[in-house]
């Protein structure tokens, strides 16, 4: 019976030179077939995805070219209408923002709003900077805080001509302590109260602005000297407050808190 050969079977003759080159030159058309039937099952798949790759790459980089070139050209509209309100051209500024509003994004139109009311304002246009106030306060693309300015700056603008209580509903999530707009918002709606005739509500929300000492100075003691008119004690530490205003405890009585 013939004997399966071995590897160290030494009967086995080695391969010679010239096998091992014709190993490799099979093993290469091998992987050469492999690659051309590779390309031609996905080559058209793969070219596609290659050249939407480059599309969507050029065009991101076209888009945020053609982004930043308009946010160039709002900023410049806008700093151009800031010097026109230096010299005092109010027409001419709020002009020059018109496409900024028509078109900007919404920080820039936000931004252009505030100015063309401001040059409405300055031209006792009230009317108009009512409505461009209202138009910011409604815009939900603008930024938060500058929506909730607007709200203020719109009620404000013509207080005398509302309802007290349309203006205490319309600002009543702003006057509260802790809010960023506290000061401006409370006073406003106190003062709506105290036309309303609620005293209490009034008086306690003066009192709560007197207290609060991330207010400006010149607020708290408006609003302190309407608390103590209402009644209401509006003074924690009147050493402290005697002390602020410059005045020595030892120099007389303490004025009484009402």
């Amino acid at each position: 019976m013939a004997r399966t050969p071995t590897q160290d079977d030494k009967s086995v003759p080695a391969p010679s030179r010239e096998d091992e080159i014709l190993m490799r030159e099979i093993d290469e058309a091998v992987r050469q077939d492999d690659a051309v039937e590779f390309f031609q099952k996905y080559g058209t798949a793969l070219g596609v995805a290659i050249a939407l790759l480059l599309i969507g790459m050029f065009g991101f980089w076209w888009w945020d070219s053609a982004r930043e070139a308009e946010r160039e050209a709002q900023s410049e509209a806008i700093v151009s209408a800031l010097d026109s309100v230096d010299a005092g051209d109010y027409e001419s500024a709020a002009s020059k923002v018109d496409s900024v509003i028509e078109e900007g994004e919404p920080g820039a139109r936000t931004a252009a709003r505030f100015l063309q009311a401001a040059a409405a304002l300055e031209q006792e246009d009230t009317a108009r900077a009512v409505e461009l106030y209202a138009a910011i306060a409604a815009d939900e693309e603008a930024p938060a805080p500058m929506r909730d300015l607007a709200l203020i700056r719109e009620v404000a603008t013509n207080f005398d001509d509302r309802e007290p209580a349309d203006v205490i509903a319309r600002l009543r999530t702003l006057a509260v302590p802790g809010n960023a707009f506290f000061g401006s918002a409370g006073e406003l709606v106190a003062i709506a109260h105290l036309e309303a005739g609620n005293r209490d509500e009034a008086g306690t929300l003066f009192a709560a602005i007197a207290r609060d000492e991330s207010l400006p100075d010149t607020l708290r003691s408006r609003a302190r000297q309407m608390a103590g008119l209402l009644g209401v004690d509006a003074i924690d530490d009147v050493d402290a407050l005697l002390e602020s205003e410059g005045v020595s405890a030892a120099a007389g009585p303490r004025p009484s808190a009402r």
